[in-house]
């Protein structure tokens, strides 16, 4: 959905509303600083409206993963954009969906991965509010268009500055 230029040609700043909840013990992990990186990559994508951001453990996010996905077994994230019909004007906040992820499942990917917890953490941040605004990587071009603006979004707001040679967007096979 794209907003109307301002008629004062001064843009208004995007209003989001990140709300965070680290259910899971077994990575300990600042849950503030996620849900602040993924209200940077909203307003970066010009969405506004309110996100849940939620950790959870392996068993949980199995479930979730069958239930919603019908996969068997944990996953590291996963999204569930909502309120995405664009000709709805919304009463209240847009609830723009929730983003789940399984810090216990991006350890042990960390290392073939992103390259440190500290990175695959970002990444799946990024990852999941990208398919929450409608991003998905279901087709190669589509894929390199996420990724492009994944580590587009990683440098201006997690790395502030070059990608570090360790970070990999393909996972190694375990």
């Amino acid at each position: 959905m794209a907003d109307s230029p301002s008629p004062t040609g001064v843009e208004a700043p995007v209003a989001v509303s990140v709300i965070v909840s680290d259910e899971q013990r077994d990575v300990p992990l600042d849950a503030d600083r996620w849900a602040a990186l993924a209200a940077r990559a909203l307003s970066s994508v010009k969405r506004s409206g309110e996100l849940t951001l939620t950790f959870v453990d392996r068993e949980e996010i199995a479930s979730l993963n069958a239930e919603h996905m019908g996969h068997h077994g944990p996953t590291d994230v996963l999204s569930f954009p909502l309120d995405d019909d664009d000709d709805l004007v919304p009463i209240g906040p847009v609830l723009l969906g929730d983003v789940v992820i399984c810090p216990a499942v991006a350890a042990e990917a960390a290392a073939t991965h992103a390259g440190t917890l500290d990175d695959e953490l970002a990444l799946l941040t990024v990852h999941g509010v990208l398919h929450i605004v409608g991003h998905d990587h279901a087709d190669p071009g589509e894929r390199a268009e996420m990724q492009a603006l994944e580590m587009a979004l990683l440098v201006e707001h997690h790395w502030r500055g070059p990608t570090p040679a360790r970070f990999r967007h393909e996972q190694d096979e375990r």
